[in-house]
């Protein structure tokens, strides 16, 4: 099964980086501002893109300052039952992020399209994590497209 993977440095500690992926406000920060998150593990997403994309995730790992989870629950079929993980590497006050979207079922023009969009989307994490300011997805981006 085809995988997304991103492999890339954030001038900023594990510790930032991981309060990124683990706290409600952070997420909003970089991946869409429509976001519903309970981070425990265990705990229920919801990631929201206007009415064209609805998420619904479970974290299912967390060590903190070095990896999370999330098993896909509700989303676009070729997202259902897929396995998003954001492993960290620190190195004092820069860190490594390994991030994939596993188990795709094929590799396809939505599989394609969803790589370029999570390299959009680990930019605005990188550049949340190093400036306090990322570019999630706004509601008013539906309105432009």
């Amino acid at each position: 099964m085809p995988d997304i993977k991103h492999t890339f440095t954030i001038q900023a500690p594990a510790a930032i980086v991981y309060a990124a992926l683990t706290d409600q406000g952070g997420l909003a920060s970089w991946w869409t501002e429509q976001t519903t998150a309970e981070t425990d593990l265990g705990g229920r997403m919801i990631f929201d893109f206007g009415e064209r994309y609805h998420n619904s995730m479970t974290v299912v790992d967390l060590m903190e300052n070095k990896r999370v989870a999330w098993h896909v629950d509700e989303a676009h079929p070729e997202w259902v039952g897929t396995v998003i993980t954001f492993d960290l590497e620190s190195d004092g006050d820069v860190t490594r992020l390994r991030f994939r979207h596993r188990d795709w079922r094929e590799l396809n023009d939505f599989f394609a399209s969803c790589n370029y969009q999570w390299g959009r989307y680990m930019e605005s994490l990188k550049r949340y994590c190093e400036t306090g300011v990322g570019n999630p997805w706004l509601a008013v981006d539906e309105i432009l497209d």
